[in-house]
């Protein structure tokens, strides 16, 4: 594939709608020229400059064809589902992902969505907000809940994955992981395969997703799946919308057929307003942003300096995904 020009003469385009990339980017005092795009209609006006873009959510497959310099794409996400990868290969354009920049960030937000549910900080911020004192709670099934001795099942086994795990150690959770590699994995005390993700379900008292969106997971958590749970589980979803079937989640949550979830990420982004997981009691959302955190800009820098330095290098791109 073709190389980058020396970074003197090299154009930077970081796309974003709220993240400070270039701001970042300038304080490192590199050589490089860049532009900055908010917006959809701002990155195709500037595409055409770019010899390397960062950006995650505002890539649209119709740039390749807008941007004849584009050799490489440094995505500011680690899921990368977004991006037609055979026709970035015909055109010769690199992809990297940003795996590993938030995995600290993602595994610790799963866990506070899991601390947030067992101990009902949702509800009692609601009562909160109604200035209303709730009584002590005589229906013992109706009360917060200690993690101790309960079974965490990790669906996908990646940095985040792995991370969650070892974070659910420290409260003496039994942690389940399910992945293909049998491979012991540190903090986790078990690992199935994905064929057996079902007899899984079964003994979670929490099921958390930190796997990739690819066809083999999209769906994944649908009826059956559900079904498959016990009444009193919780689901905490910190992957992609589309590996929860929605409408059948929906249904377990309305019958009471699963205890609640936790949602950083849903099908449709933002969130509908009609949708009813806005008005669940039983469930906690937040906007896609379990990753958002002030060192992010930081760690999204690195690599794209990083894999700059590669390409120079004619190295191996980290996380390289063309």
């Amino acid at each position: 594939m073709p190389s980058l020009p020396p970074e003197p003469e090299l154009t930077i385009g970081f796309a974003h709608a709220a993240y400070q990339l270039q701001a970042e980017f300038l304080s490192r005092g590199r050589a490089a020229k860049s532009f900055e795009a908010r917006s959809l209609d701002e990155l195709t006006a500037r595409a055409a400059e770019a010899d390397v873009l960062v950006l995650s959510g505002l890539w649209r497959n119709e740039l390749i064809g807008m941007a004849p310099r584009l050799r490489f794409i440094q995505s500011v996400s680690a899921g990368t589902d977004q991006y037609d990868k055979a026709a970035l290969g015909a055109a010769g354009v690199r992809l990297a992902s940003a795996q590993g920049a938030n995995e600290r960030a993602v595994a610790e937000h799963a866990m506070a969505l899991i601390l947030s549910l067992t101990r009902q900080i949702h509800l009692a911020r609601d009562n909160q907000n109604a200035r209303h004192w709730r009584p002590m709670i005589g229906d013992r099934g109706r009360r917060e809940d200690e993690l101790g001795g309960k079974t965490l099942v990790i669906v996908g086994l990646g940095r985040i994955g792995q991370r969650l795990g070892r974070l659910a150690g420290a409260f003496d959770l039994r942690v389940v992981g399910v992945r293909r590699q049998p491979d012991p994995v540190a903090g986790i005390d078990e690992i199935v395969h994905p064929g057996r993700l079902h007899e899984a379900l079964a003994r979670a008292d929490i099921v958390a997703l930190t796997c990739p969106l690819t066809p083999e997971t999209e769906g994944l958590i649908g009826a059956a799946a559900l079904g498959a749970m016990k009444p009193s589980a919780l689901l905490v979803n910190v992957a992609r919308g589309k590996v929860v079937d929605e409408p059948a989640l929906i249904a377990a949550l309305s019958e009471g057929r699963i205890a609640g979830a936790g949602l950083d990420v849903t099908v449709e982004e933002p969130l509908p307003p009609a949708s009813k997981l806005w008005t669940m009691p039983q469930v906690i959302v937040t906007p896609h942003s379990a990753g958002e955190t002030r060192a992010y800009e930081t760690n999204v820098v690195d690599l794209l300096v990083e894999n700059l330095g590669r390409l120079g290098r004619g190295e191996a791109l980290r996380n390289a995904i063309v």
